[in-house]
């Protein structure tokens, strides 16, 4: 079985070893991954300047571009075949709730369903202040979901959102199959001057809660839960198709 990985925190990454080794006992691992951090980058493509690869040693690439970047790269120029299976991370923080937006990890197995590849994005809760990553707990995971996957693979442009708890392993409460809480942020814009005198910001607050049910994969994980959230490639708002068609189109366009 050949098993791409890849991620968002570059090819350096703590989490992406650590799944490299966790995932050598699958089958052929490969890794091509940016070369530099790119989280929060979400499904970008570089399209307006040329990427570069950089070997980093057999079946390990760097490239100079986001996380969708890479694994399109992989798929369609780099692998000798395509994977059988794409596995994203182990991230430094986790992607729970509306982070699924935002993540340059979850994009990288997005990417991999767009392309008709079982794929799961993999993350590691970091709560701040954290000082020990618990590399080990979310390799075992990691293994344990790649399996099942294998084994009884997500429809087609379906993929699989993983986070496990900052925790050892003998604290693990389990596995959990939950849907994605509201991720809330404190709002945080801060201003400062260059030393040329010119304004400039940064931007995003630290985490403040999570809305929705107690089920919801942020109150699990920070019960102890590992969690699983299948996602689906098709955004539509299936329940809303209703409610749109009946503002009579029809009549909307004769008065435009």
């Amino acid at each position: 079985m050949r098993i791409l990985l890849s991620n968002d925190d570059g090819i350096e990454a703590a989490g992406l070893a650590a799944l490299e080794q966790a995932a050598a006992e699958l089958g052929d691992v490969y890794v091509v991954a940016p070369a530099t951090e790119q989280s929060a980058k979400s499904h970008s493509f570089t399209m307006n300047e040329p990427l570069r690869v950089i070997e980093h040693g057999p079946r390990r690439w760097a490239v100079t571009g986001t996380p969708a970047d890479a694994v399109y790269l992989a798929v369609h120029g780099l692998l000798p075949e395509r994977p059988d299976l794409v596995l994203s991370g182990i991230n430094r923080g986790s992607n729970l709730g509306t982070d699924v937006v935002y993540s340059g990890t979850v994009a990288a197995a997005r990417e991999g369903a767009a392309n008709d590849l079982p794929a799961v994005a993999l993350s590691l809760h970091q709560p701040e202040g954290s000082a020990v990553q618990h590399w080990n707990t979310a390799m075992h995971v990691a293994i344990r979901v790649a399996r099942l996957v294998m084994a009884q693979p997500l429809p087609l442009g379906q993929v699989l959102n993983v986070n496990v708890p900052n925790v050892p392993l003998a604290e693990l409460r389990g596995l959990r199959v939950a849907p994605l809480a509201r991720r809330r942020y404190a709002p945080m814009v801060k201003v400062s001057l260059d030393p040329r005198g010119r304004k400039y910001y940064w931007i995003g607050g630290p985490h403040d809660r999570f809305d929705g049910e107690p089920e919801a994969d942020g109150p699990l994980c920070l019960q102890g839960f590992a969690t699983l959230t299948p996602m689906s490639l098709d955004m539509t708002a299936h329940d809303a198709l209703p409610a749109v068609r009946a503002w009579n189109l029809e009549e909307t366009c004769s008065t435009i």
